[in-house]
């Protein structure tokens, strides 16, 4: 079932739990989410970034794929497919081909710019019933292109952009894309619970949800966290089993180049660690 993600979020915040984000980047990759969400009934949302909608072929082609799955395949928990990280160009465009939910990046502009620019994003998304997530703090690391310094964002610039009407808010308190390096400090919680007192009912988002301790994720998820974004952990999964199966020379026994059988042991550890995020955020059963 094909939603805006307002909803699914709204309940997760208020129920003190998070619907995982997780990014896609081809048709195993969407299947395989597809799959574990329906098969423990829980919300998802599939991710795209700008990078990876330019590799399936374009956003009318993502959103034909995930319309045709969840039809064929029978997925009836809530789906929202949400631009990652967009300029205001790909949340344009993302809108037009029928992504039901939005990200509109602003975090590397001033806090006026970014103010004005995301007006713009809600006031055309939420004209189409398409839920719009900002942000505040650019997120450290490296994401398809998108390089973040990682902040820690101001609570004051996080009300500001709240109030605006966005339906749900990422700000960053630490967190980075990709590996976690051996020195990082941990999430700044203190500063998640300010920016949750100043922002009420809105959904946070966390970033970056790769590496961070099970139990910072918990505490994250009792002070407003309700939607966590994964992406290098599936992409870690998926190529520590693919390479297993190319090492053991599976791929010269039979028909085991066949590309279905080369890539059956990735899709399976997705669906393995997807799993396992959704029971960590405490979604499964929530659909």
């Amino acid at each position: 079932m094909l939603v805006s993600a307002t909803e699914m979020l709204n309940k997760a915040k208020a129920g003190k739990y998070a619907v995982g984000q997780f990014n896609i980047n081809n048709l195993e990759w969407t299947k395989a989410i597809l799959q574990t969400a329906q098969e423990n009934n829980s919300p998802v949302i599939l991710g795209v970034s700008e990078g990876a909608g330019k590799y399936m072929g374009g956003y009318n082609v993502v959103m034909g794929m995930v319309k045709g799955m969840i039809k064929d395949q029978g997925i009836t928990v809530p789906v929202a497919v949400h631009l990652d990280h967009g300029s205001m160009d790909g949340c344009l465009k993302c809108i037009d081909a029928g992504f039901t939910s939005v990200m509109f990046d602003g975090s590397h502009f001033d806090i006026d710019e970014n103010v004005k620019l995301t007006t713009e994003i809600i006031e055309i998304a939420h004209g189409k019933g398409i839920s719009v997530e900002a942000e505040v703090g650019s997120i450290g690391g490296e994401e398809d292109g998108v390089i973040g310094a990682g902040e820690i964002a101001d609570p004051n610039e996080c009300k500001k952009i709240n109030d605006l009407g966005v339906d749900f808010l990422a700000a960053g308190i630490g967190n980075i894309h990709g590996a976690y390096p051996e020195n990082w400090a941990g999430l700044s919680l203190d500063a998640l619970d300010d920016i949750q007192k100043l922002t009420g009912a809105t959904p946070l988002v966390l970033h970056g949800g790769t590496g961070i301790p099970d139990d910072m994720v918990k505490t994250a998820i009792t002070l407003g966290v309700s939607k966590i974004n994964v992406n290098t952990d599936l992409q870690w999964s998926f190529a520590a089993a693919t390479r297993e199966y190319i090492e053991a020379g599976k791929d010269k026994v039979g028909k085991g180049f066949d590309p279905r059988k080369i890539i059956a042991p990735g899709f399976e550890a997705i669906k393995v660690t997807v799993k396992e995020k959704m029971e960590l955020f405490g979604s499964v059963g929530q659909a």
